[in-house]
């Protein structure tokens, strides 16, 4: 699925779901009960619950690219063994088939270098330097286009962290300015305590919302950010060992 037509899909299915909850469900709770006062959270509480729900979908999405298609079909390791082994022997076409069966991240980047080396490493034309420059070339190119699936909406795990935060403060301020306003709207020497409870009924439903939305986003934003880094790391690693030996085969 495209990216674009993911996260509309996302946001619009988001608010459906976020519009029936407080519109219809929560309102049909009975008075005193915690989902009822949810509900009393005013119109904003719609925008909050439909980030939170955005929010899971993207996290979601993101664990299952980066636990089930990035890693690849086993273990990054034991792949990267049998690879060794393969290109040791100059077996390069089962080295490719061993890439094609592992897929993923590194896998791929693999794949791209090692096709490119099996390429020109009989080419009596290039010489040792350049067949390694050539290989690191492919190999870069494919980390390139490796990185943004990594990547994918970690931006908008970290921008519905921020606005929910914001959109949550928003409704705590109105909560409040009703609050007062109730205070303020006194008759024959009595606060009108309905108002007054309502008012601030909004304003802490309306910060919880914002909070919750805002610590899940930021916690998700790094754990993601940090398996990233780390699938970088691998990548790197065994690119440069691969690199290395092809270097020792031209003799350079």
């Amino acid at each position: 699925m495209k990216q674009t037509l993911f996260v509309t899909l996302n946001t619009l299915i988001s608010f459906a779901i976020a519009y029936v909850v407080w519109g219809v469900i929560l309102a049909a709770q009975p008075a005193g009960t915690i989902a009822h006062s949810v509900h009393q959270g005013g119109p904003l509480v719609v925008v909050l619950i439909t980030m939170l729900l955005m929010l899971l979908a993207f996290v979601a999405e993101r664990f299952l690219s980066l636990y089930r298609v990035a890693k690849g079909k086993s273990s990054v390791q034991v792949f990267f063994k049998k690879l060794i082994t393969l290109l040791h022997s100059d077996d390069y076409d089962g080295a490719l088939a061993a890439c094609d069966k592992q897929r993923g991240t590194t896998a791929n980047v693999l794949r791209a270098g090692i096709e490119k080396f099996r390429e020109i490493r009989e080419d009596g034309s290039v010489d040792a330097e350049k067949k390694i420059s050539l290989t690191q070339a492919a190999i870069e190119e494919a980390n390139a286009l490796e990185g943004p699936l990594l990547e994918r909406n970690l931006i908008a795990l970290s921008t519905i962290a921020s606005i929910a935060t914001m959109v949550g403060l928003l409704g705590t301020t109105i909560g409040m300015i009703r609050a007062f306003a109730a205070t303020g709207n006194v008759e024959g020497g009595v606060i009108d305590a309905q108002q007054l409870a309502v008012g601030i009924s909004e304003a802490l439903v309306n910060t919880a919302g914002g909070l919750a939305s805002g610590i899940l986003g930021i916690f998700f934003y790094n754990f993601f950010v940090n398996k990233v880094d780390a699938f970088n790391y691998t990548t790197d690693e065994a690119t440069y060992e691969v690199i290395q030996l092809f270097k020792d085969k031209v003799g350079k």
